[in-house]
């Protein structure tokens, strides 16, 4: 199969590397023509993801080629954008796949929401979500994600052709539940690494992620996803990975955050995006409109807006009234 990847960031390279180490031909946009450069001279992509080697049969480019498939790796601010220039290019009905997690800023949409906006021809579109780490598929570690889409007949297929014994995909028809569990999770994992940052113990990571499930169901339900997609990879396995993960760019955003850095110190520390960061806003605006009770995010969006400081989050949410579970 051709496929091409677009974002030569850590996650867009690291699946170019695997299917390209796995007998598809691919090529791995990127904008930038120094980077495209940089990728094909030296073999290795030296900013995000320095310690593996481009495979053979992996071409960088700053133009688009024909495909099989494509793959959306930017962050979720850059696929509109992306999208657009697919179509403009003619490849506005080739089957795509959106591998960015989160909710578009402004619309509310989510990734698949957004593709299918910009393409409304295309009738194969879907997301890959699930626990994964970039460092770790690009090492051929064992990993298992979510393929989803509406078109399941579609998705069924690709998981087939695409599967084997590093990646393993299972095919979901809950595109939605797919999507929120694999943009929520980003959120609760800042929060996680808050409270890890301030030793509160594992014993709070633990209730945070257990409540923090609680409102990404409750999110979920009201967007119209199901309940089950949540107990599987894109649901509890991502937010299990992503608040526990040393690898966990959110959760290091939250480490920071506990250190004392500000917002704006502690991204430019990281070095990569932290999809989080961008997301509890969006978040809190879809909560609000569909009354989703959702406090941790709500206390995220208050540090963010400087509205509430990072030692009072545990007070202000240990304090709320007692309730059901």
């Amino acid at each position: 199969m051709n496929i091409g990847v677009l974002g030569a960031g850590a996650w867009g390279t690291a699946l170019a590397i695997h299917f390209a180490l796995h007998s598809h031909k691919v090529w791995l946009w990127t904008h930038n023509a120094q980077h495209v450069q940089q990728l094909q001279q030296e073999r290795v992509n030296k900013r995000y993801l320095s310690d593996f080697v481009l495979p053979e049969n992996l071409s960088a480019v700053d133009k688009f080629s024909p495909a099989d498939l494509i793959i959306i790796a930017t962050p979720v601010a850059a696929l509109r954008e992306s999208a657009q220039k697919l179509v403009a290019a003619g490849l506005g009905e080739v089957p795509v796949i959106a591998a960015c997690k989160g909710f578009e800023q402004q619309t509310g949409l989510l990734p698949q929401q957004v593709l299918a906006e910009v393409m409304p021809a295309n009738r194969c579109i879907g997301i890959l979500s699930g626990p994964s780490f970039a460092q770790e598929l690009a090492q051929q570690l064992p990993c298992a994600v979510t393929l989803a889409s509406e078109n399941f007949v579609w998705i069924q297929e690709l998981a087939a052709t695409l599967n084997n014994t590093v990646l393993r995909l299972y095919a979901n028809a809950d595109v939605i539940g797919a999507a929120v569990g694999g943009a929520v999770k980003n959120v609760m994992a800042i929060a996680t690494g808050i409270a890890d940052g301030l030793h509160y113990g594992i014993n709070a990571r633990v209730a945070l992620m257990t409540r923090g499930m609680a409102e990404i169901l409750r999110l979920n339900q009201a967007l119209g996803g199901q309940a089950t997609t949540l107990m599987g990879l894109s649901g509890m396995g991502d937010l299990i990975l992503t608040c526990t993960g040393s690898l966990s760019r959110n959760r290091r955003v939250g480490l920071l955050l506990a250190e004392g850095k500000s917002l704006p110190e502690a991204l430019t520390e990281l070095g990569h995006v932290a999809e989080g960061v961008y997301t509890v806003e969006e978040v809190c605006r879809q909560a609000a409109l569909l009354e989703v009770d959702m406090p941790i995010a709500n206390i995220l969006q208050q540090l963010f807006q400087g509205r509430t400081e990072v030692q009072a989050m545990a007070e202000i949410l240990m304090e709320r009234a007692p309730r059901v579970e």
